[in-house]
């Protein structure tokens, strides 16, 4: 169980996602709106790319040749579905280390999903993490010959995690209408104009920025500004880290989640996703945007009722913020415009939820 064979080619714990043109977000918006519907991903979020690259790459790492792979996630939400998901589907087990906050539904979740165990300790992640890394990876025996290897998955800061969230920007390039529409003065080297991704702890941001500079062409000195594909970066306030380090100039620690879209809860960006959205690659502009718990319940109740698709607060704010404050950031926009919306997905939501959101805004919140 587990063991990486040199001779045999390991399935991608990930699927390729639709990418569907929405009439009427498009006319809600004054643009062409695609959605790409990660919520479809076997774990029910984007999460399934990054983190099942992590596994997938730690098998296939020379260096584990014959040994039994034990994998090990911090997270009560979908970085630790994935990470259960992804290493099922290879063969591995997968324990998952929670605090004590995390909902019983997504501990049951997760039991469901075939994690070997599921661990709960501390109050808050940042204690759950200790927990795990103390116990399970630092203090493992690691002698040479030993047959078993525990390997540690963080929820978004990791290289590989941000590689696997990237393989959406290569799909997306197949899967827009070709691009330029035979207009010579368009620069046209990526086929949309701006994606629209919500940001926790930023692996999703770093993966579509890391996509995008492999797509752009190597020169980009000469690309006109106007040209960069904007990225635009979309927190709620209350789980805003990224749009504070960027006010501070440096990386910020938020003291508390004060938002209810808790699974945008990382209280520090990581390093990486401050770096892109402070001095982003040349030909990629990344824009901060921060909107409220409303908005994103806006959000999901519009694509509950648009495209009968359950989704979080977290990916919510995205639909709503692409729809209501593109004009704002995006004052060049035309009817012609492509943004794609990531549909990131996530599984803490149910329909009883959708109803208290419905509910809510019915009555006034803002």
């Amino acid at each position: 169980m587990g063991h990486f064979d040199a001779g045999h080619e390991l399935k991608k714990p990930w699927i390729e996602t639709p990418l569907i043109e929405s009439a009427t977000l498009s006319k809600a918006a004054g643009c062409r709106i695609f959605l790409k519907i990660e919520s479809l991903q076997p774990s029910g979020s984007f999460k399934s790319r990054g983190i099942g690259n992590l596994v997938l790459t730690s098998l296939a790492d020379p260096s584990n040749n014959g040994k039994t792979l034990h994998f090990f996630s911090s997270s009560a939400g979908n970085a630790g579905l994935a990470a259960v998901v992804a290493s099922r589907d290879l063969g591995c087990a997968c324990t998952v280390v929670v605090p004590l906050s995390a909902s019983p539904m997504m501990v049951e979740k997760l039991r469901a999903a075939g994690a070997s165990d599921v661990i709960r300790q501390g109050a808050s992640w940042f204690e759950a993490d200790a927990h795990l890394r103390e116990t399970f990876i630092e203090n493992e025996d690691t002698k040479p010959d030993s047959l078993t290897r525990n390997i540690y998955i963080p929820p978004f800061n990791h290289p590989d995690i941000w590689r696997g969230a990237g393989t959406m920007v290569d799909e997306m390039v197949r899967q827009l209408p070709p691009g330029c529409c035979g207009k010579a003065d368009t620069f046209c080297s990526f086929p949309a104009d701006a994606i629209i991704c919500s940001v926790g702890g930023g692996g999703l941001l770093n993966g579509i920025v890391g996509g995008l500079e492999r797509h752009l062409p190597t020169d980009r000195s000469t690309m006109p500004s106007k040209k960069a594909v904007r990225v635009i970066a979309v927190e709620t306030a209350g789980a805003d880290a990224l749009a504070h380090s960027l006010r501070h100039g440096s990386l910020y620690t938020l003291p508390a989640i004060t938002s209810q879209a808790i699974t945008l809860g990382a209280l520090c960006v990581a390093p990486q996703t401050f770096k892109n959205a402070q001095s982003p690659p040349p030909g990629v502009e990344v824009i901060s945007v921060v909107g409220t718990d409303a908005d994103a319940a806006r959000g999901v109740v519009r694509l509950c009722d648009e495209l009968r698709l359950e989704v979080e607060l977290a990916c919510g704010i995205s639909v709503q913020v692409g729809l209501d404050r593109l004009k704002e950031v995006m004052p060049d926009l035309t009817p012609d415009s492509r943004v794609v919306i990531v549909v990131c997905g996530g599984s803490a939501v149910t329909p009883e939820m959708i109803t208290d959101y419905r509910q809510k805004l019915a009555n006034g919140w803002r």
